[in-house]
């Protein structure tokens, strides 16, 4: 019989402890987060940028290179990733500006963005998007080719 009320007093304390939620307003909010276009002179100064970046990959020329990349790119960036980017990219396709926004990262900082699509895919959609980010000075912070 003892047990009975142990059972009966632990189940009336858990129905006693517990609480009702008697209002609750659920509000939604705009979901997606709304492109900011880039204003033309930033796109052609990160364009002329990433073209120069472009060349130097091209030629091998590690030095031009790492001078357009930023400080946190250069500690990460090896001779791997160099050559991992020379294969994902076809230099002999002209790139032109797809969309440039701003890129939220992980630590609630937005950065500038250009998406760049090669000039002979004429789809919506592109197959292939070269996506670039870039601090504010203009340094190149990341370059991410991406393959449907």
């Amino acid at each position: 019989m003892k047990k009975i009320f142990l059972v009966f007093a632990v189940f009336m304390m858990q129905l006693g402890f517990s609480q009702k939620v008697t209002s609750l307003k659920v509000e939604k909010g705009d979901q997606k987060e709304k492109l900011i276009e880039l204003s033309k002179n930033q796109i052609s100064s990160y364009n002329t940028n990433f073209l120069k970046f472009l060349a130097a990959l091209k030629t091998s020329d590690r030095k031009v290179s790492d001078e357009l990349l930023s400080a946190k790119a250069k500690e990460i960036v090896t001779d791997k990733v160099y050559q991992k980017l020379s294969t994902d990219i076809h230099f002999n396709k002209t790139l032109e500006v797809f969309k440039s926004g701003y890129k939220p990262m992980i630590d609630g900082s937005s950065y500038p963005m250009i998406q760049y699509k090669y000039s002979d895919d004429k789809s919506a959609v592109p197959a292939e998007l070269v996506t670039v980010v870039f601090e504010e000075s203009g340094k190149i912070l990341g370059v991410k080719p991406f393959k449907k």
